[in-house]
């Protein structure tokens, strides 16, 4: 009960940080999620192993949390002085993960560097509002419906953790996921965007992926894995090899690279430069073969999704996703026809199951789960632990985790939560979609949250991927206002832009 307490506090703390109105109240409030959801972690880490061997050794323990927060203090005055600094380092440190060991179980692999961002950026955002006058009218945007819906879905995550059976698994989500990247989510959200804001962010990204890249053909071309034991393990026996880079699994490096190819594309297709267009050809080609090289089959259906969104909004969506069709129905034919050619050995569950690498069997256990416990669910976090008692018996298994996002949110939420993620992304989707035709950026981001949807269909991590977060704040600050108005004000924007003269309307 004091657990729940605890989560449902912070995370509404972190709610609270975008949803209030007086500056002095959103900074009280950011700082409390800002210390809480460290304070809750510690107090559930206290007894494992590495924790206490550090806490015998007083000295070190005193000069660990000394020089963290010395880190922090000075991260927040450089960014308060160079505000715009965050959104880069943000773009620069998003895909690296370091192996943490917690004590029982595999090292957890956690966005250190990210969290150092985070942290920094949100103290200077408390500086800063913590210092406002608070009769000044605040810069920063009101929050919309999207914004709401977003952050009280993680509230209700916390809340329903009241009854899960694995209130430990609960507390890592929000402490080392869901609040650390609400936090970032607010303070990209008050950033002042721009088209070029983010097409700097964007250009670091992609040297990033370019760079990240070049390790994945090393790796193909020595046959070696730097990362993950467990990827060594599987290309020992598969008839592929697959890569992942400087991440811990091949999907999470596909997914990376097919949101980068989705932004380039975007660049590609709004633009009439040609050296611009032959740049971008250049990259996408590299972009492309190394996700070949992940071998990754959902980052692939995700690539494919965010390409027919670009194109239908930038030629029409009945030729971009009749298209699309067209490239499933083909694919269909091919599984029909040749299922041996796509490394499936027979259209029954089984031969489905091995190879979707056990998805069949976690989806039906999944479903099951959910409607053993169809209003409220088994509680956050317990979908590991009432699987393996419904279909395991007691018996451990790594795959005892749902990769399909719904069918989690149903199992451990019930029909509660699973009508809070649909009302989510109909919100977010709405957001981001309108007029995004009119912005390469907002069609790019667009189409890079569709298609991390889609992936999260078979490799859940929904709101534990940061890249999510940073889309949905971006593209909820460069999304227009509502109204009637808003497609004719941004079409006379960019035809003034093009300085192309509008067609006259011809008199009655």
């Amino acid at each position: 009960m004091a657990t729940t307490l605890a989560l449902t506090a912070v995370t509404l703390a972190a709610a609270l940080a975008l949803l209030l109105r007086g500056p002095h109240a959103r900074a009280g409030a950011m700082a409390v999620a800002l210390a809480g959801a460290p304070i809750i972690l510690l107090t559930e880490v206290w007894t494992t192993g590495p924790v206490e061997r550090l806490r015998e050794q007083p000295a070190v323990f005193a000069g660990v949390v000394v020089a963290g927060l010395a880190v922090l203090a000075a991260g927040a005055w450089a960014f308060r002085r160079w505000p715009l600094a965050v959104p880069l380092l943000v773009a620069f440190v998003l895909p690296f993960r370091l192996p943490i060991d917690l004590g029982d179980g595999p090292p957890v692999n956690l966005l250190l560097p990210l969290y150092l961002v985070t942290g920094a950026a949100a103290l200077a955002w408390v500086w800063d509002r913590a210092t406002a006058d608070p009769d000044e009218p605040s810069p920063d945007r009101r929050p919309g419906a999207a914004d709401a819906a977003l952050l009280l879905f993680v509230v209700l995550y916390a809340v329903e953790s009241l009854w899960s059976d694995d209130q430990g698994k609960a507390v890592e989500q929000v402490a080392f996921f869901y609040v650390p990247f609400a936090l970032l989510y607010v303070v990209l959200r008050t950033v002042p965007w721009t088209p070029r804001l983010v097409g700097r962010a964007f250009g670091v990204t992609t040297a990033v992926a370019l760079v990240l890249a070049a390790i994945g053909f090393y790796e193909r071309a020595t046959n070696h894995v730097l990362l993950n034991p467990r990827v060594v393990a599987s290309n020992q026996i598969d008839d592929v090899f697959r890569v992942n880079s400087l991440f811990f699994d091949p999907n999470i490096y596909g997914r990376f690279l097919a949101l980068v190819i989705l932004g380039v594309t975007a660049r590609m297709l709004w633009t009439r430069r040609g050296r611009v267009v032959g740049g971008a050809a250049v990259l996408l080609a590299i972009l492309l073969a190394a996700l070949v090289l992940t071998y990754s089959q959902t980052s692939f259906l995700a690539l494919l999704l965010g390409l027919a969104v670009l194109g239908g909004l930038r030629f029409g969506p009945w030729k971009a996703f009749g298209t699309l069709l067209a490239v499933l129905a083909v694919g269909l034919v091919l599984v029909l026809a040749s299922p041996s050619t796509l490394n499936i050995k027979g259209l029954d569950e089984g031969g489905l199951d091995d190879a979707t690498s056990g998805r069949v069997a976690l989806t039906g256990g999944g479903v099951r789960l959910w409607a053993n416990h169809p209003i409220a669910g088994v509680g956050s976090g317990g979908f590991a632990q009432g699987f393996r008692e419904q279909e395991r018996k007691g018996e451990r298994s790594t795959t005892d985790a749902s990769h399909t996002s719904p069918i989690t949110i149903a199992a451990e939420q019930g029909l509660i939560g699973l009508l809070a993620y649909v009302v989510l992304l109909v919100l977010v989707l709405r957001r981001l979609l309108r007029d995004a035709e009119d912005s390469a950026p907002r069609a790019a981001i667009a189409a890079m949250t569709a298609a991390l949807i889609a992936h999260t269909m078979g490799y859940a991590a929904f709101l534990e991927d940061p890249v999510l977060w940073v889309l949905l704040a971006v593209g909820s600050a460069l999304a227009p206002p509502p109204g009637p108005r808003t497609r004719i004000v941004l079409r006379r924007r960019r035809d003034v832009r093009e300085r192309r003269p509008r067609t006259a309307t011809p008199a009655p």
